[in-house]
């Protein structure tokens, strides 16, 4: 029996001496030094990239709400992430969001169809503008010019389509804690009485990480909405100063006296990042805060790069 006893224990002794030379030799190898010295090194480039964009933000002259996420790890720089601002034409993505939840709901069907009248061809409205009084569309047709080219008059036909409190019921269903909607696009009446179409960059970027992980609805669903935002033609911010080629960039922009925002995800070999801007400005024009914008995006894009 004591040989028995003995034996274990020396059998213990010499498993457990294998395993703490092992883990000495793994714990000291280049290899694990070289993976330690590696996410020092991203941890650091992080923080640089977090400085430069706060420096960026405060330098600016106006208010900058700002999101951006690395999708891979879960790491996020933000400033003024809950901040109320004119949304502009970033209502357009619940809009859009709203519409497939309606459908599913059975409370609509992509394929009703939807009358474009005299009063609906507003300005900002570069597809719909164009076709004749009483033409015809289906629900899911307008998505694409409200979406790519920020339509107007598709945007108001589905607000009127859908309405005022059945749009902010799903806002609100979708987890949208700050982003409303009070007035139609282009009516600036009632933007002086004080009804405004907030969001903040965090709302924005909560909707867009739904998408991501094909969390909204369904995976086909998640993907028609990111593929829509993917063929967006108004690419004067977030990506004007990244690569053509091999970068694919889903986002959507907005657009008003003092308001300028781009938001969205843009997909590089070394990750994914998520990136809201929204601002906030009293410059006369948009050019600075476009700028802005872009030189954000494009530092960011460089800490991917340089992994």
């Amino acid at each position: 029996m004591k040989t028995k006893i003995i034996l274990l224990v020396i059998i213990f002794i010499f498993l457990g001496g294998v395993l703490y030379f092992s883990y000495r030799n793994f714990s000291g190898s280049p290899e694990s030094k070289s993976v330690q010295v590696t996410l020092k090194d991203r941890e650091k480039a992080w923080l640089g990239l977090k400085r430069d964009l706060e420096n960026k933000a405060a330098h600016f002259k106006g208010t900058v709400g700002l999101v951006i996420k690395d999708l891979d790890t879960g790491r996020e720089i933000d400033l003024n992430k809950d901040i109320l601002i004119p949304s502009a034409s970033l209502v357009k993505i619940p809009i859009m969001l709203s519409c497939y939840y309606a459908a599913q709901d059975g409370k609509i069907h992509l394929s009703d169809p939807v009358r474009l009248g005299y009063s609906d061809r507003v300005g900002g409205s570069k597809v719909l503008g164009n076709k004749p009084v009483g033409s015809v569309f289906t629900v899911e047709e307008l998505l694409h010019p409200m979406i790519t080219r920020s339509d107007n008059a598709a945007a108001n036909l589905l607000i009127d389509f859908m309405g005022f409190d059945t749009l902010n019921a799903y806002f609100k269903k979708m987890g949208l804690k700050d982003t409303n909607l009070a007035r139609k696009m282009m009516d600036f009446k009632e933007r002086r009485e004080g009804e405004e179409n907030y969001t903040t960059a965090a709302d924005m970027a909560g909707l867009l990480e739904e998408l991501y992980r094909k969390k909204f609805l369904n995976d086909k669903i998640s993907d028609k909405c990111l593929d829509l935002l993917g063929q967006q033609k108004i690419n004067d911010r977030i990506p004007k100063k990244l690569p053509k080629d091999g970068t694919f960039i889903a986002h959507k922009t907005g657009l008003e006296r003092h308001i300028c925002h781009d938001v969205g995800i843009v997909f590089t070999n070394n990750g994914d990042f998520l990136i809201c801007v929204l601002v906030k400005h009293e410059n006369r024009f948009a050019i600075p805060a476009k700028k802005l914008i872009s030189d954000i995006a494009l530092l960011t894009y460089n800490y991917y790069r340089n992994l």
